[in-house]
């Protein structure tokens, strides 16, 4: 975590100095706006990468002896293909629209929302990837 918080406070270190010479320069509130927020952003992110090194235990990659071995072995679980959030999308696009038509359409939109809904939250309950 070591690498990644020195990434982030180099950003800070980049958008402190940055967003005060721009508003010197311009005198736009919105544009230093931006990048104060944008250095609050990346400081809160350093902050909390640098917290966390110190409570873990260096990973692999985070030592100067690392082996390249010792980060082998599973990663997580990564779900196969599915249409389901293709239908969540659509739906929600259709909703998105019955806003914009009439509520009429909002209404379908949300029956058939419920039924993408439910078939993307329970895929893994039934059908070929159930366990």
């Amino acid at each position: 975590m070591k690498a990644e918080g020195w990434i982030f406070g180099s950003s800070f270190a980049f958008f402190a100095p940055v967003s005060a010479v721009y508003w010197f320069v311009t005198g736009d509130w919105t544009g230093t706006s931006a990048l104060v927020m944008s250095a609050l952003l990346v400081l809160m992110v350093a902050i909390y990468l640098f917290a966390s090194d110190r409570r873990m235990d260096p990973r692999p990659e985070d030592r100067k002896d690392g082996e390249i071995a010792e980060g082998a072995g599973e990663l997580g679980f990564f779900p196969p293909y599915s249409w389901w959030p293709l239908w969540c999308a659509s739906t929600l696009a259709v909703m998105v629209l019955g806003v914009v038509f009439g509520w009429w359409l909002f209404i379908i939109g949300s029956a058939f929302g419920v039924i993408a809904l439910s078939g993307f939250v329970f895929e893994y309950y039934r059908g070929v990837h159930a366990h």
